[in-house]
């Protein structure tokens, strides 16, 4: 049986030149790219990402064992090296391009919004939840009688009803 490979590339930030995809591991809840996605992101030399890469393990800003990562190639001599998220971020932030700029401009908008509203809306996995979730109603709907309909807006009234309810309970076990 063939497993169906998942996509696990996400987009972490789009400049005007364009998007820059980088493979997710989800599992680790993390981002891994090599130097040369790197270098595009921030549109600076190599040398430049390495020396401050090299410095952020040196002034302990990141731990290097657990955000480095070798990976072989098949048919290739030499293994590449991967770095974290964490690392992708704290070279945006060392790093001084116009992109750089642009990125740390969006980074702490974003984490600013983050910090003030408490959390974050992810637009495009909200459409794909939705899309599975209406593929679920019908699911159920071709489960039941033929005369009984199930009305996504109304089942969308419940979840949020119980939603409110879930919100409320985890409040007030928090105060207690």
């Amino acid at each position: 049986m063939k497993k169906k490979a998942e996509n696990k590339h996400i987009v972490i930030y789009q400049a005007k030149s364009g998007a820059i995809e980088l493979r997710g591991d989800f599992s680790r809840e993390t981002i891994w790219a090599t130097q040369a996605p790197i270098v595009e992101l921030f549109s600076v030399d190599q040398s430049v990402v390495s020396r401050h890469i090299r410095n952020i393990f040196k002034d302990g800003e990141v731990d290097q064992k657990s955000n480095m990562q070798k990976m072989h190639i098949a048919n290739s001599d030499k293994p590449i090296t991967l770095c974290s998220l964490d690392v992708i971020l704290s070279v945006g932030y060392r790093t001084n391009s116009r992109v750089a700029i642009e990125f740390r401009k969006w980074a702490t908008q974003t984490l600013r919004r983050y910090i003030i509203d408490g959390y974050s809306i992810n637009r495009s996995r909200i459409a794909q939840n939705y899309e599975a979730f209406m593929k679920s109603v019908a699911d159920i709907q071709a489960l039941l009688p033929e005369h009984v309909v199930l009305d996504p807006k109304k089942v969308l009234d419940l979840i949020k009803e119980f939603a409110g309810t879930w919100m409320s309970f985890t409040t007030s076990t928090q105060l207690a």
